[in-house]
């Protein structure tokens, strides 16, 4: 097999073992709900999927439901319920009328009811009832976006400014029991950061909030500036929490098929947290040290890069990764670096990551590109485009962090 044979099928493995479908099951299986009525909430890019597991599994015990997704998430109509698609990583108006839906569903409940709530990243654009104007949100998630503040800073942040983040959801809910199964996609499962916490305790307090703000010089309105000084809900008694799937997992299966192809594999990580360029050249940098090993290796990283827009090209922090190792695996025989993300998108785009290894540079450089100037135009996208470097496996239902690999074949 050749080294992009073999990086197709690592991904194709993680992503199976990633999907949501037997943890949820498993979850409720356990469960018995009361005799009150049962009502489901979704929300995230892996929704549909842990919507439909659900419903598999409960049938006509679920009385409503609402499933809210990123756009083209949506795998096909699931009994009853109401699916809605909508913007991410910036919420739109569909945003929005999903989110009114969701609360329309929970509202008035008693304490005999509950309501199931399926979590997955992606929810704090594509779950929000804003609390300030619409184009102050717009810009303000543009500006975290472009600043490279981490996931955490950004929640921290955007929960203040919303009706249902930070714990606010649970209480629209309330009496109603909120039994909550959490597709974790942030390092170490902070679970008031997935998706903003719409239905857990906020540990992050008005003071962050408004360092953060300071830090990466966030315009604020007077409103905003009045909200980040009230503080979100510090405890939700009527919240059950189950968290289910994370970036280790990628990690484990992967390790486990680089061993079952030949590989000698490393873990590295599963908390790799830094730019998205830096990390690139710090795989590059193990390559050219491990590049006269008469074994094949494989250095596996699980987490979550970030991007600075540098630039206005198109692209994402696992399409930037890949490109940024290819210099510093350029001529270094059998090296390979691929990184994509497991819901299948990257970025504005519909690449799920990138794949370099060490003819990339000089194909490039054929055409008249040259990597740095890409990089520098955050333009990995039609770089990797023109090289056969993308990653495509559309929308997986699934959502656990990025994987990132480098691969050394002997």
């Amino acid at each position: 097999m050749t080294l992009r044979q073999d990086a197709d099928t690592i991904i194709n493995a993680a992503l199976n073992a990633a999907q949501p479908d037997t943890a949820v099951r498993k979850a409720l299986s356990e469960t018995r709900f009361g005799e009150g009525k049962l009502v489901l909430i979704a929300a995230g890019k892996a929704a549909w999927k842990m919507a439909k597991a659900a419903y598999d599994e409960l049938g006509t015990r679920i009385d409503d439901g609402v499933v809210i997704t990123k756009y083209d998430h949506v795998m096909g109509p699931i009994g009853s319920l109401k699916l809605f698609e909508a913007g991410h990583p910036v919420p739109d108006e569909n945003s929005y009328k999903a989110t009114e839906a969701a609360i329309a569903a929970v509202s008035g409940l008693s304490s005999r009811d509950t309501v199931l709530f399926l979590l997955s990243g992606g929810g704090s654009a594509l779950f929000e009832k804003p609390l300030i104007p619409a184009e102050d949100l717009d810009r303000l998630t543009h500006e975290l976006l472009a600043c490279g503040a981490e996931i955490t800073e950004m929640n921290t942040v955007r929960k203040r400014f919303s009706a249902v983040k930070g714990g606010k959801f649970a209480m629209i809910a309330y009496p109603a029991k909120v039994f909550s199964v959490i597709l974790s996609d942030i390092i170490g499962d902070p679970l008031d950061m997935i998706a903003s916490g719409p239905a857990y305790p906020d540990s992050s307090t008005m003071e962050q909030a408004q360092a953060i703000a300071e830090r990466y010089h966030l315009t604020l309105s007077d409103q905003m500036k009045a909200l980040l000084k009230v503080e979100t809900p510090k405890a939700l008694p009527n919240v059950e929490t189950h968290v289910t799937g994370s970036v280790r997992q990628l990690c484990l299966v992967a390790e486990n098929v680089c061993r079952s192809l030949g590989y000698q594999p490393v873990t590295l990580t599963a908390s790799l947290s830094c730019t998205a360029r830096d990390a690139g050249e710090f795989l590059a940098n193990i390559a050219q040290y491990h590049r006269d090993s008469t074994k094949s290796l494989a250095f596996i990283a699980g987490g979550e890069t970030v991007v600075h827009l540098t630039g206005k090209g198109l692209g994402g922090r696992n399409q930037e990764l890949a490109l940024a190792a290819a210099p510093g695996i350029a001529g270094i025989d059998g090296a390979a670096v691929f990184s994509f993300g497991s819901d299948g998108t990257d970025g504005p785009t519909d690449a799920a990551g990138g794949y370099t290894d060490q003819t990339t540079c000089e194909r490039l450089k054929e055409q008249g590109i040259e990597v740095y100037d890409v990089l520098q135009n955050n333009d990995a996208y039609h770089a990797l485009q023109k090289v056969d470097g993308l990653i495509m496996t559309g929308p997986t239902g699934t959502n656990v962090n990025d994987l990132s690999v480098l691969l050394i074949k002997r």
